[in-house]
């Protein structure tokens, strides 16, 4: 007989033998999320604008949005010239916790940042842009979407869904997160866009599909490479920033990122030939993130983002900004070392 079989036929002993009419009903305590599930219930839905047209496009696989060691390696400086050669969609997660808020973190990865003219523009090998979503605590299972803080390249733009009661802080909000349901789950997800070339993020439909694109929808365990450059159901899979061996374990990896947070890359396999220049060491990985005009220091929007919400909009009610889980808290000296790394320009 199980623990608590055994309790509840002593305590049914014990009422028989005092005479007692109570009735003793149990009902076992509902198990809070797995940080995995919490990350998969506010997965975004992602429109993903493609170019097929000019010779840095690869006809189209340039704007997919794949692994960071999407070619079997942890070489950050070949994966211009390898790109293209897996497309299968993964979007990096991470979690963080206090005791009122759970805060998300969606890292969109490509292997490019391209351009397809010589006008004034540069483009660059590894591209990271994202999203922050943050869940109010109230007693649900899943929480609260209040609002959301996107990147795109070197600017940062808020956002609220309908029905939040969060309103204007330092930052004017940007616009009005929508909701969509996914054909592959039970939920309605948010549903953020990227552009063609540069990938800037932002919410939908402030940057949509124009022509060719791809709709990507969230699991947990399914990679999907499109079918082609306008495949309006392809499936990607979520990977935890912090898994062992993962994105966060490999910061100082010198094959991987030039610096804490910055992703290494030079100019190899034609990056920037035919354009006005190739950019090296130009893409950010979360902890590197920074809007320069903002109050947040650089990567705060990922490893503070209690202090970004703070700053950003007016919280009605309790904002705690203490973490009871935080992996970044343990490199807190290096990551403000960082701070005064020359800004990247994404």
């Amino acid at each position: 007989m199980g623990m608590v079989r055994r309790i509840a036929a002593g305590l049914a002993g014990l009422l028989v033998a005092t005479g007692s009419a109570a009735v003793v009903a149990t009902t076992p305590a509902q198990a809070a999320p797995s940080r995995a599930e919490l990350a998969l219930r506010w997965a975004p839905i992602h429109y993903q604008d493609v170019d097929s047209t000019g010779t840095h496009a690869l006809g189209g696989k340039s704007d997919f949005i794949t692994r960071y060691d999407f070619d079997g390696n942890l070489n950050g400086r070949d994966n211009w010239d390898n790109a293209g050669s897996n497309t299968s969609a993964a979007v990096y997660y991470s979690v963080l916790e206090t005791s009122t808020h759970y805060y998300l973190t969606y890292f969109f990865f490509h292997p490019r940042d391209w351009i397809d003219h010589p006008f004034f523009e540069t483009e660059h090998e590894n591209d990271g842009e994202g999203v922050l979503e943050v869940v109010q605590k109230d007693g649900s299972t899943y929480g609260t979407l209040k609002g959301a803080v996107t990147v795109a390249h070197s600017d940062f733009y808020s956002y609220i869904p309908s029905g939040s009661d969060w309103t204007n802080g330092s930052e004017t909000i940007d616009g009005t997160l929508q909701l969509k349901a996914s054909p592959h789950d039970s939920f309605q997800h948010p549903v953020t866009a990227q552009e063609r070339g540069g990938h800037g993020l932002k919410a939908w439909p402030q940057y949509d599909i124009d022509g060719d694109g791809v709709i990507y929808y969230p699991t947990a365990s399914t990679s999907e490479a499109p079918s082609s450059s306008n495949d309006r159901d392809v499936k990607y899979q979520l990977i935890d920033i912090f898994a062992s061996g993962g994105l966060w374990a490999q910061r100082n990896n010198t094959n991987l990122f030039a610096n804490l947070g910055t992703f290494a890359g030079d100019t190899s396999g034609g990056c920037g030939q035919g354009t006005w220049s190739c950019g090296t060491n130009s893409a950010n990985a979360p902890w590197g993130w920074d809007d320069g005009n903002d109050v947040p220091a650089r990567g705060e929007i990922a490893t503070d983002p209690a202090k970004l919400v703070a700053s950003y909009f007016k919280v009605p009610g309790s904002l705690d900004r203490s973490y009871s889980y935080n992996p970044y808290s343990g490199a807190a000296a290096a990551l403000k070392a960082a701070r005064n790394l020359p800004p990247t320009v994404d």
